[in-house]
């Protein structure tokens, strides 16, 4: 017993010290990437100085984009990131959805892991074959197909048909979002998914066993249960969709233009950015570059924080 306390008190030392080591090591890192972020903000805010002190705040409601002339505006931009994201979540989130319902209550078994592998493997594509693969198979289908039924059925209904006005091209805000639903739908199926799956199967059963059905199962038991990992997928897929750019580029048009109609040409943030950037030799111009990619980081932020504090009152409301 005496050998064994004195290589305890030997390994004791040992052991802190390499605990020290470790919290260290992990402050270090974490410090990293603050120090890291505020460098990206820093360099953000210096090189758009010139283009807030030319245009001011009159630059987020412009909506001018003429380099000849060096009048540069924000509007169409933010306008086009934000619909495109707006269709994409409208979209995918219910397909996630119900792919994580399926998955998790009524596949087969042995089918789960081939399915969930193959929504899965829809993350790994490279971004640019989602947008080559817009560009020649699915605009021209869109294009011949669907846009003209959208425009002579939902075109003529009151208040909504504005939206759906205009010739059909195959390219516009709307064929931009349901790309990005597809983009974003293996990331928010699959946190679903996962915390569906730790529901504790006796507060299913028991709902089951009481004649719940299917859907009463989710909607009472295990979405209430798992309501903070959901929100934090949809989260996640949001900011995927915010901040996507060569599959937007390839779909939207590129067209520095704000249309009631989803079905026309537009464009975004980081399709702005992607296009003109090699491009921009004037100071002015490069600089409104500078500043559309800062507007871009306060919007992604703020969209984070919103759902961290979202999900931090949710986190507080089920503990009381």
């Amino acid at each position: 017993m005496a050998e064994i306390a004195l290589n305890r008190s030997a390994e004791a030392p040992r052991s802190s010290g390499f605990d020290k080591v470790f919290q260290a090591t992990t402050w270090f890192f974490a410090i990293l990437i603050l120090v890291i972020l505020a460098a990206i903000i820093v360099s953000l805010v210096l090189s758009a100085i010139p283009a807030i002190r030319r245009f001011g705040p009159g630059f987020l409601t412009s909506a001018a984009w003429n380099p000849v002339k060096a009048d540069f505006g924000a509007l169409p931009a933010i306008y086009g990131t934000l619909i495109t994201s707006f269709i994409a979540m409208l979209v995918g989130v219910p397909v996630a959805f119900g792919i994580a319902l399926f998955i998790t209550e009524l596949c087969p078994r042995w089918l789960r892991r081939p399915i969930g592998t193959l929504i899965e493997l829809l993350a790994g594509i490279p971004s640019i074959i989602y947008g080559i693969w817009g560009l020649f198979v699915f605009a021209p289908f869109f294009q011949s197909t669907v846009e003209p039924w959208m425009i002579d059925t939902l075109g003529n209904v009151p208040l909504v048909g504005v939206l759906f006005e205009g010739p059909p091209l195959g390219i516009g805000a709307f064929t931009a979002g349901l790309i990005l639903a597809i983009m974003v739908l293996p990331f928010i199926a699959s946190v679903m998914r996962d915390v569906f799956e730790t529901v504790p199967a006796v507060l299913k059963e028991s709902a089951y066993g009481i004649g719940a059905t299917t859907w009463e199962v989710m909607w009472n038991i295990v979405l209430p249960t798992t309501r903070v990992g959901v929100i934090g997928g949809i989260m996640l897929g949001l900011g995927r969709a915010l901040g996507e750019t060569m599959a937007v580029t390839f779909v939207i048009g590129n067209a520095h233009q704000i249309h009631a109609s989803v079905l026309q040409p537009g464009t975004t943030i980081s399709a702005t950015l992607a296009n003109e950037f090699a491009e921009a030799v004037d100071g002015t111009y490069r600089s409104s570059l500078f500043l559309l990619g800062l507007i871009l980081f306060v919007i992604t932020f703020i969209v984070l924080a919103i759902a961290k504090t979202l999900l931090f009152r949710m986190q507080q409301r089920a503990g009381t």
